[in-house]
């Protein structure tokens, strides 16, 4: 039996199917289907209507994995529109989160404009932040000396560095998860890559002393619990001691050369890139130096947590069986062109796009124009700092007419390649690094 994402709008499909396998197909292609959720599957027997509703041929179509939907209709255009943001589309309002196109994201430095919004809880009111007076608390069990800083304290009393560090929210890709995971339904775009400019967290972390016993970091800031409950943290989370004394781990107070945006932390935030989003706390007030893990606001299981071992598909985990996710696995989007394209037969085409690897560099890069059954390397630059997606190109050229996919596969300097379908399942859907891919329609 074909399997479907088990939602209000496929119940019924399954009997079907059961019943009369033609008839649920067309039932599906038929029904009202959410464009977020398209990213589901569906018998090889289908691809004859996959065809029609692409609008042309499949030349690959014996390679195509079996019940994977075209990217073409996976897509979706729906406009959002945010203050300071253009293109995002909308995933929540309360709180907001928003994702980026992936051909928006085409700038080796993403811009302010286009950097996804996530937040856990209820930003603060933009009319009370006052930049000048905002201060940042270092204190903690592990702290020697616990310090109050001001931004201007922090510009004046250490070294400033600039860097572009990768941000990606853990759950990007949820959308693809089959059983559904709860949550935002994130498809390619919580991921930036912007520069950051601030302090070492390091540099702070030693001016107020730490102590022999220290073994995590966590942060709290202004924003709100989603409730509205004062007595509530929205998120409070942290990161080892080996991960905040890196060069790269950052307590910024500009992006892109310019305040961080609102609704990406104003006035203060700390980047650890290549970590889930979530340990880079936005609208910093305080940093706590612990001798045991921190124990904040969705810093327990199941939150930014993945299954120790591998699961069954809708396995009910205990929370003892979760470990909490580290290094972001290796990735790479297509940003160029924009998939739904049209594309002249006998004309290459250019492709590029990034690649990235949490903690570590991105090796290689490869791309298809037949669902995988044949690569080819792509050009693949440094990046310009520790921690920073790295811009990948190439250009193919197609044999005849009809439907395309262009996907991408990048291999991590370990020797970890991203999988072409949804990795493990986890009940969280965190960490989905299948092959991004796009669609051309070939005449």
């Amino acid at each position: 039996m074909t399997r479907l994402p088990p939602d209000a709008k496929t119940r019924g499909i399954h009997e079907l199917y059961a019943e009369d396998p033609e008839a649920a197909d067309r039932k599906l292609w038929d029904r009202e289907v959410d464009p977020v959720s398209r990213r589901g599957f569906l018998k090889r027997s289908s691809l004859l209507a996959m065809a029609a509703a692409v609008g042309g041929s499949i030349p690959f179509a014996d390679h195509m994995p079996g019940g994977l939907i075209p990217a073409a209709l996976a897509q979706s255009d729906e406009p959002f529109t945010l203050e300071g943001k253009e293109g995002l589309t909308v995933l929540n309002d309360r709180p907001i989160n928003a994702e980026t196109p992936a051909h928006l994201l085409d700038d080796d430095i993403t811009p302010a404009k286009h950097m996804f919004v996530r937040n856990n809880g209820i930003p603060p009111e933009v009319e009370s932040i006052d930049a000048d007076t905002w201060e940042l608390e270092i204190a903690g069990e592990s702290c020697e000396n616990p310090q109050t800083f001001t931004i201007a304290d922090l510009k004046e009393k250490f070294e400033h560095h600039t860097l572009q560090l990768q941000v990606e929210c853990g759950g990007n890709g949820r959308s693809e998860y089959v059983p559904s995971a709860s949550g935002n339904q994130w498809t390619t775009g919580a991921v930036a890559c912007p520069t950051f400019t601030g302090v070492r967290l390091r540099d702070v972390l030693e001016a107020c002393g730490i102590k022999d016993d220290a073994f995590y970091i966590g942060y709290y800031g202004a924003d709100r619990h989603a409730s509205g409950d004062p007595n509530k943290e929205a998120i409070s989370r942290g990161v080892p001691m080996e991960k905040a004394l890196e060069d790269e781990s950052l307590i910024a107070w500009a992006m892109n050369d310019e305040d961080i945006p609102y609704l990406n932390g104003y006035p203060l935030r700390v980047v650890c890139g290549g970590w889930p989003g979530s340990v880079s706390g936005k609208w910093l007030k305080r940093i706590v130096i612990r001798n045991e893990k921190h124990d904040g606001a969705k810093m327990g299981a199941p939150s930014y947590s993945v299954p120790k071992h591998p699961v069954a598909p809708g396995s009910n985990v205990p929370n003892e069986d979760f470990e909490t996710i580290e290094s972001m696995p290796v990735k790479s989007l297509v940003t160029f062109p924009k998939s739904g394209i049209d594309h002249a037969l006998g004309e290459a085409m250019e492709v590029r796009g990034h690649a990235w690897a949490g903690d570590l560099a991105v090796k290689e890069v490869h791309v298809s124009i037949d669902f995988g059954a044949t690569w080819q390397k792509a050009e693949l630059k440094a990046p310009p700092n520790r921690l920073a997606w790295q811009r990948w190109t190439t250009s193919v050229e197609f044999p005849e007419p009809g439907y395309y996919e262009v996907w991408a596969k990048a291999t991590d300097e370990e020797g970890r390649a991203q999988p072409m379908v949804v990795p493990g399942w986890n009940p969280k859907g965190y960490l989905n690094n299948a092959c991004h891919r796009i669609a051309v329609q070939v005449a």
